[in-house]
């Protein structure tokens, strides 16, 4: 397989795991993301920020998040997110400390 075919593969498999999460399963918190996979949407759009920088495109966060989110990331949250337990907020700690890094969040 060439490098643009791969390419062009991998980017498809990225939107139809997008869709998934964003339009099939919307149902499925970021927190209980992280606590199991370790990864969640936020960190989808944050990815996505890091892999326009290295390409020398500069984007916010905020910027990042609207594009992965399809709208304002408190839009998403109001429409979507529900509340935590106090436990679910604990493994989650542990999950993001793990996983992600108390500089990048």
């Amino acid at each position: 397989m060439d490098d643009q075919t791969r390419t062009e593969i991998e980017a498809a498999a990225f939107r139809r795991l997008r869709q998934h999460l964003m339009e099939d399963r919307r149902d499925v918190q970021n927190i209980d993301l992280m606590t199991l996979a370790g990864f969640c949407r936020n960190c989808l759009s944050r990815w996505y920020q890091e892999a326009a920088a290295e390409r020398g495109i500069e984007m916010s966060k905020e910027d990042a998040r609207e594009i992965y989110y399809g709208m304002p990331y408190d839009q998403w949250k109001a429409e979507n997110q529900t509340g935590a337990s106090p436990e679910k907020q604990a493994a989650f700690e542990v999950a993001f400390a793990e996983n992600v890094g108390k500089d990048k969040g």
